[in-house]
């Protein structure tokens, strides 16, 4: 009996073995080097994509925001909560009068905005004056429209103040609308304690730091006064990322301990108490 099969031709393909057989010859070092810069370069287009219209990562350098804000917190600011103006994007260079895609900052937001006295300055407060509104402290209490804002004490806090600790006294302050969140105060005598009555102008805003004796604010006409809503850059949203400094960049075995755990993801928002239902006039 003789065999006649050949194995060259009865052989069972075998699923894409056909293309397996045919190999891309490896790239030279220089094409590997182009399609690293290549990568490279989108990643770079992709995170400044991010950074103008979306997030924009901030650091928090001084203690005006205390108790809101620690030195050392890192904070997303994001971008389109008040839409677009220049100073949204790197350097203030786009050709953009006024804002476009504009939402209105509410009352008691953190926001970060160019100072006006210098645009290349970034700085953080919140809003406590709207447009149209007048704005006063009367030995250290806040009057907004001529109405006092109320406020209730914590208690004492030693508080980091740099070189030494200070003692501040903590208090809820509730902005008009319900808005509550804490701030620190040193004293009711303090410099900035007594200011005259300022009304806000159309299209601008006063804005003031939680840590109300040791801010540059509103309150200083010279060095900061009334912020232009062109000059919002966008609203604190989150911390992504806290450290207390006691650990330089390239000590890593104290990292551990210089992370701000508890601060990481923390929302930067007030309380927004509801107005009291109406009660019904008894029959």
């Amino acid at each position: 009996m003789s065999n006649d099969q050949n194995p060259e031709t009865d052989k069972i393909p075998v699923p894409g073995e056909e293309q397996g057989k045919a190999h891309e010859p490896p790239m030279t070092a220089r094409e590997e080097w182009m399609e690293f810069l290549r990568t490279a370069a989108i990643a770079v287009f992709l995170a400044l994509l991010i950074r103008t219209f979306l997030f924009e990562p901030f650091n928090i350098p001084s203690g005006s925001m205390k108790p809101t804000l620690e030195i050392g917190d890192y904070l997303f600011v994001y971008k389109p909560a008040y839409g677009y103006s220049r100073y949204s994007f790197p350097f203030g260079l786009a050709p953009i009068e006024g804002r476009v895609m504009s939402e209105e900052p509410q009352r008691g937001d953190v926001i970060v905005f160019k100072l006006p006295t210098n645009t290349r300055v970034d700085y953080i407060k919140r809003v406590i004056g709207l447009p149209g509104e007048s704005v006063q402290v009367v030995d250290g209490r806040l009057y907004i429209n001529d109405e006092l804002v109320p406020r209730d004490a914590v208690g004492i806090k030693r508080v980091d103040d740099g070189p030494f600790f200070t003692n501040m006294v903590e208090y809820l302050e509730e902005l008009p609308g319900g808005i509550i969140h804490q701030i620190y105060e040193e004293g009711d005598d303090m410099p900035l304690d007594d200011t005259p009555r300022y009304v806000v102008p159309e299209g601008h805003y006063f804005v003031m730091g939680d840590n109300r004796d040791n801010s540059q604010d509103s309150r200083v006409p010279e060095a900061v006064g009334f912020v232009p809503f062109e000059n919002i850059v966008g609203r604190a949203d989150v911390i992504f990322f806290s450290t207390n400094g006691s650990a330089e960049l390239l000590e890593f075995w104290k990292w551990p301990w210089a992370i701000r755990y508890g601060r990481i993801l923390e929302k930067i928002e007030p309380v927004v108490v509801p107005p009291a239902p109406a009660e019904e006039d008894a029959e």
